[in-house]
């Protein structure tokens, strides 16, 4: 894919669901993929969906994270170090609000770079 990939981390399963159905409404050639929720379906986050997420979302142009709160981030930022992958960012928005931009801004085919520039701007 040659869109920037989005991955959304949530708390809930339901929360990313809920914003990818959302987004999917106006953007259709964006990667987006979820990590929400503890591995066994419970309120929480786990390192392993976000890493399975990433691989899933990333392309030529990187993957973007959006998170929702607390711990979220952390695991994210491990997942990240675990990927060995250059071309990922976390942006630092709300999660409905920026994901929705960042999909519109990707699907724009603009760079990882802009993308997140884009998004954090706006908030």
């Amino acid at each position: 894919m040659s869109t920037v990939g989005l991955v959304l981390i949530s708390h809930s399963p339901k929360i990313v669901e809920g914003v990818k159905d959302i987004i999917s409404q106006v953007v259709q050639n964006v990667s987006i993929e979820l990590a929400g929720g503890t591995d066994d379906g419970q309120i929480g986050t786990s390192i392993e969906k976000i890493q399975a997420a990433i691989e899933q979302a990333k392309g030529e142009k990187g993957v973007l994270l959006i998170y929702d709160i607390g711990s979220a981030k952390m695991n994210a930022e491990l997942a990240i170090e675990m990927s060995g992958l250059d071309s990922i960012e976390i942006a630092e928005v709300p999660l409905v609000e920026g994901a929705y931009v960042a999909a519109v801004e990707s699907g724009m085919n603009k760079t990882l770079e802009e993308v997140k520039a884009s998004v954090e701007k706006g908030f």
